[in-house]
């Protein structure tokens, strides 16, 4: 019986020890009860989460929605209006071109004209023709005596004649223009040394 004194616990009789209940058909509905209306508060406060969440997904589809359609209207009005400016810009320089058509059909229309009125028609047309490009803002791109500028310049031929500078332009076969800083066509030219 020593040996069974050793593995008791003392307890002294004061020490309070709480009384474990055993488990009744009360107890046990009672615990059923509290974990339900907790279930309950939990699902409640998840369903208002979750109907928060999808009030702000629907707000933020009808605002990406509502920006997709105003950049698709935007995107729409600026290619109709480049198309509408393109089309002003051709029209007007066709109009002012127009005239110098004229002047040379009144003189491939003129009959008894001889070669020095006729010289002065081509002329006062040329002036004409000249004037427009100014008008447009065309401008002739010099050349001759020039120091050749592949910027400018597109040279066919090459010479070497001491006479000339390093790379001076000693012909001009078709005159460059250029409206800006942008080349309309190149000076088609001969190139020394």
């Amino acid at each position: 019986m020593a040996e069974n004194n050793e593995n008791k616990i003392d307890v002294p009789e004061e020490a309070d020890v709480p009384e474990t209940k055993e488990p009744t058909e009360e107890n046990v509905g009672d615990g059923e009860e509290k974990a339900s209306k907790a279930d309950k508060k939990k699902t409640k406060k998840l369903e208002e989460e979750l109907q928060k969440k999808e009030t702000e997904l629907s707000e933020a589809n009808d605002k990406y929605t509502r920006l997709f359609a105003e950049y698709e209207n935007f995107r729409k009005r600026t290619a109709k209006e480049k198309e509408g400016i393109y089309a002003d810009a051709y029209l007007d320089a066709l109009s002012q071109i127009l005239p110098v058509l004229d002047n040379l059909e009144r003189a491939a229309a003129f009959e008894n004209a001889d070669a020095e009125s006729l010289k002065k028609g081509l002329e006062l047309t040329l002036k004409s023709f000249a004037d427009t490009l100014d008008k447009m803002g065309v401008k002739e791109i010099e050349a001759l005596g020039k120091t050749f500028d592949p910027n400018l310049h597109n040279a066919v031929m090459h010479i070497d004649d001491e006479s000339f500078g390093e790379g001076e332009i000693v012909e001009v076969f078709a005159k460059g223009y250029q409206r800006g800083d942008k080349v309309l066509r190149y000076s088609v030219v001969k190139v020394a040394n």
